[in-house]
């Protein structure tokens, strides 16, 4: 038989990918046909052609029809059963599942391929028609080869006798022809030896003057069959599992030329254990690609390459050679060195999600008007040495649980969570790198499977004390680096056309596979961990189209505000950006289920109370925003803050005024930075307890940042980074002791007041009164008035209700402010007959005088005439009682 050149290469079969080491080792492979030994060599040139030398020698022209030919391979790995059990009557071998495939060659017919797995082998069944040679011709040749990715890189058939200088092995072996006419042949691989290709051609040997006939496929290529793992399904994305352990990987890449999925057995490796590219006439369904396999073997993690011109953009010259995280992937942990050469990276794990007993778990479903929230760092919170919990447990979702009973003295009953999900360690929390799993440092053993089950742990301890917990979430933007650029930056992001938002690798949201990205992240959060809201940062620019233009009906945002299982829970609009740039002013879309974080609130009050805001925009955030929430939603939409975890903590509000503090309209009392002047501390103290009296009184819901209530300071630095560790010492001051019990009175007067301070529509304007400190008007719109008043009547419908102990006790509110530097005189308005005034808050007195439940009575000076008077810079509270 003559030398003949093969071209091996898989072209649009199945593109080059790279491959393992272990997997270019190559070999020498022997097998035997009934009692005559073959041996076959062959060589791999430059130009990654095969050349095929005598290999059969004394080739018998008439083969015997009951011909059984078996090849035996060896390898590290092993599999399990597949997916389907099959099987036939006249078959006693276990049969588990059969993939058929049929191929078109050059001249029209059909080449079929069935691959079984049986008894724990694999079998290659062959069967092509006789149509194919002429009536002289009986003999048809098969030329194969076994590979994992580029067919430069075969696999070794004897894995212990390979060597570096080995060639690389193809082999030789003939068809049977059946009694019908048609050729088969049928060969078993041991199961350690998958997965891998198999690529062959067909061949009909000819004498030394005629050359050999080669049949191809109709794309004049190799004929190429995967071999212990399937086709796969293009849904769900991700890693999922079947009932019976078989698994199926599914990622998005539009503009990918070739994936590969990428296996490690070993968390510390650098290299995969097994890169096996997809082929995109088999593994791909439109922009998914996918596969699946019986079982995960002996491998651990997994990860994707990524190759193709059309992923990289002018600005992003990613490696090709990364392995990706998937973006699906639910269990994730740092597992081998980062390609940049700093820190770790992340794969995702092959296993299936921790189980977790949910049993007993109700969600509070409290309405938003009744919420008090807390918002805190997981990390920051109980990190300290202070917090007396064990170093695994501090800083961790147990550390949350270990300290519930702090939320319960405040009377919070909700937190918010800052970002959870995994993140830029040197940019923090957001510029997340993933969307579907906890930060594995948040576990007590700092290991992703321990931060799932310890987070679902703490919701439902959360859950069990009427405590609700919210997520920040950032979808506008990623980690720079090995996020989505790699996978598909043209999809994922903005890209050349937006100039700052792509410097800041900015999502495009309303780009429908990342709008199916947020939308299912949501919802797994919400499944899987009973999460009960999210605030969504940087809100404003959920609301760009592709070329970065505002869209009045961006579609995310109308999808989450109806979808069946998201609308149920809270969604919250912030418009903080974390990349530090001004806020824009938009008008956020909202179909009547958006609330939104308040910032015109913080602004407000904060002008008001140094002393340079008007009347009128104090009065509009006291009752209810209705600048912003009166297109049909109303004031429990509105999530209103004094601070929060960027710009200054409350205690540098009043303490720190400096011209590069002027955007936070902070003010110093007097004197920047610590004092010892006890003017200057009184009034700083007043100034705290006023800005918490007007974020309780008024309607909306309070949010809370940690730490204000303990006083922790910042040295006046706005900056993120700047925020410390929780002191728990710190609750042991008086400070702190104080402050901690106003909060806990506000709270509980909140609730029982909750017919005028906890609406969830606007008061009637029969029910609002506006007074200046002698019951005359206030001049809205005059900067030099700093003394305001409003009178809340309760409503008869609302109060006296059947069985209301309250309707016959507590009538109207009273409450002053003033920002003022000089006493004031307040007149307070005659209370309803058979009534009195009790004052129970003035922030100018002293703790423990400042607060009190029962309150006192504000005594009738003249018939009719109650008075009280008032201190500089504070805020006062009555209560009208029955006598």
């Amino acid at each position: 038989m003559a030398t003949l050149p093969l071209s091996i290469a898989i072209q649009a079969c199945c593109l080059n990918c790279g491959i393992t080491e272990s997997s270019k080792l190559t070999a020498t492979n022997g097998f035997r046909h009934r009692d005559k030994a073959m041996h076959g060599f062959v060589k791999l040139d430059a130009e990654r052609k095969l050349v095929f030398r005598e290999v059969v020698q004394n080739f018998n022209e008439n083969l015997p029809r009951d011909h059984n030919l078996k090849v035996y391979a060896k390898s590290q790995v092993s599999v399990e059963p597949m997916e389907q059990r099959f099987s036939t009557g006249t078959e006693t071998e276990e049969i588990d599942k059969v993939s058929t495939y049929l191929f078109r060659t050059e001249i029209g017919d059909v080449v079929n391929v069935f691959v079984r797995k049986r008894n724990a082998k694999y079998t290659v069944n062959i069967e092509v028609p006789s149509s194919h040679l002429s009536s002289n011709d009986r003999r048809l040749v098969l030329r194969w080869g076994m590979y994992r990715a580029d067919s430069s890189c075969f696999v070794p058939l004897d894995f212990k006798s390979s060597t570096p200088n080995d060639t690389t092995t193809t082999l030789e072996t003939p068809l049977i022809q059946t009694s019908s006419g048609r050729f088969t042949l049928e060969l078993e691989f041991e199961a350690k030896q998958i997965p891998f290709y198999f690529s062959f051609i067909l061949t009909s040997p000819a004498d030394a003057n005629v050359s050999d006939m080669e049949i191809r496929s109709h794309r004049k290529t190799n004929f190429c069959v995967p071999v212990g793992f399937g086709r796969g399904y293009p849904g769900p994305l991700g890693l999922t599992f079947s009932n019976d352990g078989s698994m199926n990987f599914a990622i998005f890449s539009r503009n990918a030329e070739s994936v590969a999925l990428c296996l490690y057995d070993n968390t510390t490796a650098e290299k995969p254990a097994l890169e096996l590219d997809l082929d995109p006439y088999v593994n791909q369904s439109g922009d998914i690609w996918h596969v699946s396999f019986g079982s995960a073997w002996s491998f651990v993690s997994y990860g994707y390459k990524f190759k193709g011109n059309l992923l990289l953009t002018n600005k992003n010259n990613f490696d090709e050679g990364h392995v990706l995280l998937d973006p699906y992937a639910k269990v994730i942990a740092k597992s081998i060195p980062n390609n940049h050469g700093t820190g770790l990276k992340y794969l995702g794990r092959l296993c299936e999600e921790p189980a977790f007993d949910w049993a007993g778990d109700v969600r509070p479903d409290l309405s938003m008007e009744k919420l008090v929230v807390y918002r805190l760092n997981v990390t920051r919170f109980t990190e300290h040495k202070s917090s007396q919990l064990p170093t695994n447990i501090g800083g961790s979702f147990s550390g949350l649980t270990e300290k519930l009973e702090h939320f319960k003295d405040l009377g919070v009953n909700a937190v918010l969570l800052e970002p959870i999900f995994p993140f830029d360690e040197q940019k923090g929390p957001y510029f997340p790198r993933h969307f579907f799993s906890p930060m594995d440092c948040f576990g007590p053993s700092r290991g992703p499977v321990s931060a799932v089950n310890s987070m679902k742990e703490m919701v439902r301890k959360f859950h069990a004390n009427g405590i609700e917990v919210l997520l920040e979430v950032v979808f506008t933007h990623t980690a720079e680096g090995e996020a989505l650029q790699g996978i598909d930056i043209s999809s994922y992001y903005h890209v050349n056309e937006v100039e700052d938002l792509e410097a800041r690798n900015a999502l495009n949201c309303n780009y429908p596979i990342v709008q199916q990205l947020v939308l299912d992240s949501l919802r797994y959060w919400v499944t899987e961990f009973h999460v009960d809201g999210f605030f969504f940062i940087n809100a404003s620019s959920l609301l760009q189209g592709f070329n970065g233009e505002y869209l009045s009906r961006p579609p995310l945002v109308e999808a989450i505000a109806f979808d069946p299982l998201l609308s149920k829970t809270k969604i919250i609009a912030d418009c903080w950006d974390p990349h530090g740039m001004a806020p824009k002013e938009t008008r956020f879309p909202h179909w009547k289920r958006w609330a939104e974080v308040n910032t015109k609130f913080c602004n407000d009050v904060r002008n008001f109370l140094r002393g340079e805001g008007l009347l009128s925009d104090l009065a509009t955030r006291l009752c209810g925003n209705g600048d912003i929430f009166s297109d049909g939603r109303g004031p429990a939409f509105a999530f209103n803050f004094i601070s929060r975890n960027s710009g200054l903590p409350l205690v540098d509000l009043v303490s720190f005024s400096g011209v590069e503090l002027a955007s936070e309209l902070s003010w110093n009392c007097g004197e920047e930075g610590p004092t010892n002047k006890t003017a200057v501390l009184e009034r700083r103290l007043k100034q705290i307890r006023n800005f918490l009296f007007i974020l309780f009184v008024s309607l909306g819901v309070p949010v809370l940042n940690m730490g204000d209530e303990c006083g922790q300071s910042t040295g006046g630095s706005p900056a993120y980074s700047d925020r410390k560790a929780f002191d728990w010492n710190a609750l042991e001051t008086g400070f702190a002791t104080q402050t901690t019990q106003f909060i806990a009175f506000l709270s509980s007067f909140r609730k029982r007041r909750s017919d005028l301070l906890q609406k969830r529509n606007f008061l009637k304007e029969e029910n609002i009164g506006w007074y200046e400190s002698d019951q005359t008007p206030p001049r809205w719109e005059d900067p030099s008035c700093k003394f305001l008043a409003m009178r809340l009547k309760a409503d008869e419908d609302e109060v006296n209700q059947p069985g209301d102990e309250s309707s016959h006790s507590w009538g109207d509110l009273f409450v002053a402010f003033s920002a003022a530097d000089h006493s004031e005189t307040v007149v307070l308005p005659p209370p309803l007959e058979g009534m009195g005034w009790r004052r129970l808050v003035d922030t100018a007195l002293p703790f423990p005088g400042f607060f009190s439940t029962d309150g006192e009575p504000v005594v009738e000076q003249t018939v009719g005439l109650f008075a009280y008077e008032m201190k500089s810079h504070s805020c006062a509270l009555f209560e009208a009682r029955s006598l």
